[in-house]
């Protein structure tokens, strides 16, 4: 037996399942890099919609980075997201959902003591058939927010 999405996260059904594809970094304090990237959507029933992402170089496969957490939706098109970082970051951002589009702008940025300064993240995310494509910018280690990620995934599993 399926479980039924919850009403209060119906406006983000359109996320649910397995996303996986290829994106560019680059940063004024890195050099540029290529990645594959899967991300998961999937729900419990309960008034949130978990979320699971990870990286790879497409260079030798080494992992690159993950995050994990949660989106959490409100009936006025109102989202808030917490996620958590392996390296010593935690991030809340709070935005809008406006049909298949998610702009999201953190509201929050903690860290641990050995973590990088990061004082600031935005996302765009825009869903169109089984196409998912994101923008991050950044604003750490002294440069303001600044373009930093993009990729276009495409669903591989439904959710």
């Amino acid at each position: 037996m399926g479980l039924t999405l919850h009403p209060d996260v119906e406006s983000l059904s359109f996320l649910l399942g397995t996303w996986a594809g290829e994106g560019h970094g680059e940063y004024p304090t890195i050099e540029s890099f290529d990645y594959t990237e899967e991300i998961r959507f999937w729900h419990t029933g309960k008034p949130f919609v978990a979320y699971a992402q990870g990286t790879w170089s497409v260079d030798d496969e080494r992992p690159l980075h993950s995050e994990t957490g949660f989106w959490r939706a409100s009936p006025r098109g109102g989202l808030e997201v917490v996620l958590a970082h392996p390296n010593g970051i935690v991030e809340v951002e709070e935005g809008t959902v406006a049909g298949t589009e998610v702009e999201l702008a953190s509201v929050a940025v903690a860290r641990t003591s050995t973590a990088k300064e990061v004082t600031s993240l935005e996302r765009s995310l825009r869903v169109r058939g089984d196409s998912l494509v994101y923008r991050l910018r950044m604003a750490a280690v002294g440069e303001p927010l600044t373009h930093h990620l993009a990729a276009e995934l495409r669903r591989v599993a439904a959710g």
